[in-house]
């Protein structure tokens, strides 16, 4: 009976024990008060444009910040040869990265260029006060509206325009991010990016030529015609990719500006180490692809330990291969076949048979045809195959091993340019040889106009080691 008594008192004193270093951490984080923090001194904050971020706070301690933003309204290039009129933070899209420590005060002078037509404001997610600082910040073109405020919660945070009709100003480009590090600073990584997705709505459809004006019908449908990440197509393909090498930690910094749409955010062929859900303080670990909220943001952080070229996507998918939401991380490096092999065996497999599945045919867009010089062809070309050729040939048309054939120094392209046209117009199945090896898939017929054709052929052919035929239109309409 004794015995059993000391063990209770044991049990019990262990639980107080307990119960007392629990309430000590909770008075403890409670404690910490980032709005008593008196800021030492004050420097002007470095912004940068996508997809690049300022240097990490690390160890400083917290300071005033003094921040210049421009707004410009300005014409940009949504994809090739169709033109949209942005209206930015900072002259990108999305605007310029902020970036600050709990306890900083900021300073913010928010300008608006006289050339500009409207006014706007600003709403941070960040700030703690009416309208996230838009109340106190509506300027006119030409003007200058100063306010400021303590920043005391970390996390990644997006910023907004927020001037009626504010889905507006937020669809034309007006969002960015602001990232609040904690105490100490974030986890020091090798290779830090800026990537944030929009849904933009034009009158004309996806790929239609010219200066395309707002739609506020599709916008209100939420029926976008471009998902993109940074502020068009290509941002982060064709020259212009994110790099890294292998055995480096890369950290995205990955913001949804919206307006309607959320982010199915997934990098092809990596797993993400750490996810700052919702760009908070909660980490989830081994995460496939991470939901971004409009208006939200995550930061995601992942190692790379094989070479090779990985696709960001949003896995919403026809947005990543049809409307524009699609990137691309090279990695170079030497190669850990411990961690993938390549292909290792190739085989034939037809469980059904002989049969191909005939692929839905669907009449080309019909416009224009100008008159372009071979380089303007090569230049629009290498747009078109950033968007609908790469992902099976790969960015520098070295195809994928007994997958899908090089276009690279390829025989079979280079000895019939007819035959090139024709695949793209109606399709391919069957075996083909191309350079010695033998490949056996289903190309679709591509719903390209004649122009379109004759660019992205030019393109190829210029590319790569190949004989530089230049395919024209009427090329095209011959065959079609």
């Amino acid at each position: 009976m004794k015995k059993k008594n000391n063990i209770s008192i044991k049990m019990n004193m262990l639980l107080c024990l307990l119960f007392t270093i629990f309430l000590g951490s909770c008075k403890k984080e409670e404690s910490v008060n980032y709005a008593d923090i008196m800021t030492e001194g004050e420097m002007n904050a470095e912004l940068t444009a996508p997809p690049m971020v300022p240097k990490p706070v690390g160890n400083r301690t917290a300071m005033k910040l003094k921040l210049n933003m421009e707004i410009k309204e300005q014409e940009g290039t949504m994809t090739d040869g169709v033109k949209y009129t942005y209206w930015t933070f900072g002259g990108s899209v999305p605007g310029s990265f902020i970036r600050t420590r709990v306890g900083d005060e900021v300073e913010f002078h928010l300008k608006n260029h006289p050339d500009n037509k409207l006014p706007h404001n600003i709403d941070l997610h960040a700030v703690t006060g009416p309208g996230g600082g838009a109340t106190s910040s509506l300027v006119a073109p030409g003007h200058e509206k100063v306010f400021s405020f303590k920043v005391i919660n970390p996390g990644l945070y997006v910023y907004h325009c927020a001037t009626a009709p504010v889905g507006m100003h937020i669809a034309n480009g007006m969002y960015g991010l602001i990232l609040v590090e904690p105490e100490g600073g974030l986890p020091p990584v090798d290779k830090e990016y800026y990537v944030m997705q929009g849904d933009f709505y034009t009158q004309g459809e996806y790929g239609a030529k010219g200066l395309q004006p707002f739609d506020m019908n599709k916008a209100v449908k939420e029926t976008p015609d471009y998902v993109v990440f940074n502020g068009k197509v290509g941002s982060l393909t064709n020259g212009n990719e994110l790099t890294a090498k292998v055995g480096e930690t890369v950290r995205l910094f990955v913001g949804n500006g919206g307006p309607n749409l959320v982010s199915s955010f997934h990098v092809i062929g990596e797993i993400f180490d750490h996810v700052h859900v919702e760009g908070g303080n909660v980490i989830n670990k081994n995460v496939q692809t991470t939901l971004i909220p409009a208006g939200g943001a995550a930061i995601v952080d992942f190692k790379v330990e094989t070479p090779g070229t990985f696709i960001l996507v949003d896995h919403s998918i026809f947005r990543a291969f049809n409307k524009g939401a699609l990137g691309m991380l090279k990695v170079e490096g030497k190669e850990n076949k411990n961690i993938y092999s390549g292909t290792i065996q190739e085989g034939i497999y037809l469980p059904e048979g002989g049969t191909i599945q005939k692929m839905p045919e669907s009449t080309a867009v019909k416009t224009a045809t100008p008159k372009r010089t071979a380089e303007e062809r090569i230049k629009i070309g290498k747009e078109i195959f950033g968007t609908t050729c790469f992902a099976c040939h790969q960015a520098e048309g070295q195809g994928i091993p007994n997958t899908f054939p090089p276009l690279a120094k390829s025989d079979y392209l280079n000895a019939d340019s007819k035959r090139a046209i024709k695949t793209i117009l109606h399709g391919l199945t069957g075996e083909v040889s191309v350079n010695g090896k033998k490949y056996n898939n289903v190309m679709p017929a591509q719903n390209l106009s004649d122009d379109e054709i004759a660019n992205v052929l030019t393109y190829i052919y210029n590319s790569w080691g190949n004989n530089k035929t230049e395919v024209t239109p009427e090329m095209v309409k011959a065959l079609r």
